[in-house]
């Protein structure tokens, strides 16, 4: 089978686990809408390896959808490293924004999902990425203008998994909690729809 083929099994199968009575669909960017976690992990572990740690990149997988101070402390924890979460993660969006960003392709069946449902619903994007970031990423996958809010890192008391992400998303959209419907390929990002009281679809467990 194909990868059209296979694209569209999964936007088929993503379509009919996103039916409900919803008023928005709320969309984790990096892994979710962007194929782009690879290139995440590169910049985390040259960044590190610049500063003498050489860091296994599995450790960005456990923590996806973390702010990157966040992934840095536990980095600190487990290697006994002393970076400094600010500079880290200037140092390594910095990385990222210069030499990965626009090579970034689509994860196509939730990108094809949002773009069928725009204009129907409500859409937002919930990131723990910074809004500099994110809106470039948006932009090079060219769904920008389809997003009505965007929810970045730093723009809430709490990042993900806390539920304060998604509850300035849904008060910016004008519903209520319970209408929205969380799009997630990681665990911080579905304990933050749970404890905001919004149903959840986890895209990298649709089948194909």
């Amino acid at each position: 089978m194909n990868s059209d083929n296979i694209a569209d099994l999964k936007y088929k199968a993503l379509s009919e686990q996103a039916n409900g009575d919803y008023r928005a669909f709320l969309y984790d960017c990096d892994g979710t809408l962007a194929d782009n976690m690879q290139a995440h992990k590169d910049s985390y572990v040259r960044v590190a390896l610049d500063q003498g740690v050489e860091i296994d990149a599995e450790i960005i997988d456990e923590f996806a959808g973390y702010p990157i101070p966040a992934v840095v402390e536990e980095i600190n924890r487990r290697y006994n490293s002393s970076f400094d979460p600010t500079e880290f993660e200037k140092l390594k969006s910095d990385l990222f924004y210069n030499e990965y960003i626009e090579t970034t392709q689509p994860i196509e069946y939730v990108v094809n999902h949002l773009k069928a449902y725009a204009g129907k619903l409500k859409i937002g994007v919930v990131s723990g990425g910074s809004r500099k970031m994110i809106q470039k990423t948006l932009e090079v996958l060219g769904i920008a203008d389809l997003v009505e809010v965007l929810v970045c890192a730093g723009e809430t008391p709490r990042g993900k998994p806390y539920p304060d992400p998604f509850l300035l998303a849904a008060q910016k959209l004008g519903v209520e909690p319970h209408t929205c419907l969380v799009l997630e390929d990681g665990d911080p990002g579905v304990q933050a729809a749970e404890a905001a009281g919004m149903q959840w679809v986890r895209i990298d467990k649709v089948a194909g």
